[in-house]
């Protein structure tokens, strides 16, 4: 059965339009009209999350807190490694249902899950080797969110073939292992690939990861931290993002994750390549990642929410456009020529790229998922930056998913029995 829905305004692939009448049928939009009165509401196309560890919602506000020595991402991953060790699959399915739950409630539509937490604690293969991927195809489908799952190839510890930590041991697998655990995870949901990085795979485990990947999705980390651009210069003489350009098949099905440290040379091939930046701001920030040099790119970008410290679409692409000013010393760095004010180029900038970097169809247009949010407001543009920049809570109110109203009013049917399952598992893990 069709549905038709009529907004005051609705941020279209061509810009704003004004009195859109949307009408779906089985999850898919069939027809987008202008100029039909009686409609209410802004109406914006879902925002994709482009890069998700589901599991490290569990760590939010308890990592901030100094150590004996400077802080940085490396001792962040020591605590990491410590949450990862210590979750059964029951825990991981109740922790990802929470933070899809609230990604829906912050204005996301849809989530590449890059997963790497596959094994027992020991190590050892689960029965079923996508056991855990199984629990967060059933967090996605009990919340409602669209799910690419992203396997983790990971086998080394660092450049070189580096052999594992004991805090890795759940993430490790071999060309054939994972050739069985990527099957499982296709039998499960809409599935990409995705090598862990250049410390954990090498060029010819990367090589053979996008032959059997094929046209899907394929992410990495990238460039993230400077102690990695260091070790790949000390390793192949070549900074990661200069490497990996050099040396494989870089393509516009694929995502390079944060780029954070690149060179303007390196912006303008992975724009050559026209490969998507995975830019996660607020995670980048709370770890001192660094800030992404956007001034040197022109090529397509996409958000991720990446640790979940805070999932909301809004507060991601409002930290994006900070973080650029206060390293330009500018005012709306990320606004363009073509679209001036900057809540618009940025949203709609990260909607394509996000649906991009995840092979799935965007924007409120004819044959697209049905899937889209409303935010108050009389005008437009104010009330898109309104949401973006002085929201003191997030913004959205309302958020279909290929046609299934899955937040009215701001919560999702299922978050007050969501969060209680996700204090149980800090109870009892934390």
């Amino acid at each position: 059965m069709s549905e038709r829905i009529i907004f005051r305004h609705a941020l279209l692939p061509i810009g704003w339009a004004e009195n859109v009448a949307l009408t779906f049928e089985n999850g898919i939009i069939t027809q987008v009209e202008t100029g039909v009165a009686g409609g209410t509401g802004i109406a914006l196309p879902g925002m994709p999350n482009l890069h998700s560890h589901s599991f490290q919602r569990a760590m939010a506000g308890k990592a901030e807190l100094r150590g004996p020595t400077a802080d940085s991402f490396w001792t962040w991953r020591e605590l990491m490694y410590h949450l990862a060790l210590s979750l059964d699959p029951d825990d991981v399915q109740a922790i990802a249902t929470l933070a899809f739950t609230e990604m829906l409630e912050g204005g996301f539509t849809s989530v590449a899950e890059f997963h790497y937490l596959h094994h027992a604690p020991d190590g050892s293969h689960y029965t079923d080797i996508a056991e855990m991927a199984g629990r967060l195809a059933a967090a996605a489908d009990a919340t409602g969110i669209d799910l690419l799952l992203l396997p983790v190839f990971y086998a080394h510890s660092g450049f070189g073939k580096k052999t594992p930590t004991e805090g890795q041991r759940r993430f490790i697998n071999s060309l054939e292992s994972y050739a069985k655990l990527h099957a499982r995870c296709r039998e499960l949901s809409a599935t990409g690939c995705a090598p862990h990085s250049l410390r954990a795979a090498t060029l010819e485990e990367i090589s053979a990861l996008a032959a059997l990947n094929g046209n899907a999705p394929f992410h990495i980390h990238i460039a993230e931290q400077t102690a990695e651009v260091e070790a790949s210069l000390a390793f192949s003489g070549a900074r990661p993002v200069e490497y990996l350009l050099a040396n494989a098949a870089v393509a516009s099905n694929w995502c390079l994750v944060h780029a954070t440290h690149i060179t303007e040379t390196e912006a303008q091939g992975m724009a050559n390549a026209n490969a998507v930046a995975g830019l996660c701001p607020i995670t980048e920030a709370n770890l001192g990642d660094g800030i992404f040099p956007a001034q040197n790119f022109k090529g397509v970008y996409g958000i991720g929410s990446d640790s979940n410290v805070l999932i909301d679409v809004g507060r991601e692409l409002q930290m994006l456009e900070y973080s650029q000013r206060l390293g330009q010393r500018q005012r709306n760095v990320m606004a363009t020529e073509t679209i001036r004010p900057t809540a618009t180029a940025l949203y709609q900038h990260a909607v394509a790229g996000g649906a991009q970097a995840m092979g799935i169809g965007r924007g409120l247009s004819r044959g697209k998922p049905a899937s889209f949010v409303t935010i108050a407001g009389d005008l437009p543009e104010d009330g898109l930056a309104d949401a973006i920049f002085t929201a003191r809570t997030p913004a959205v109110r309302d958020v279909w998913v290929r046609g299934r109203r899955m937040v009215k009013d701001g919560q999702h049917e299922q978050a007050a029995t969501a969060r209680a399952k996700f204090n149980a598992v800090l109870r009892k893990r934390l």
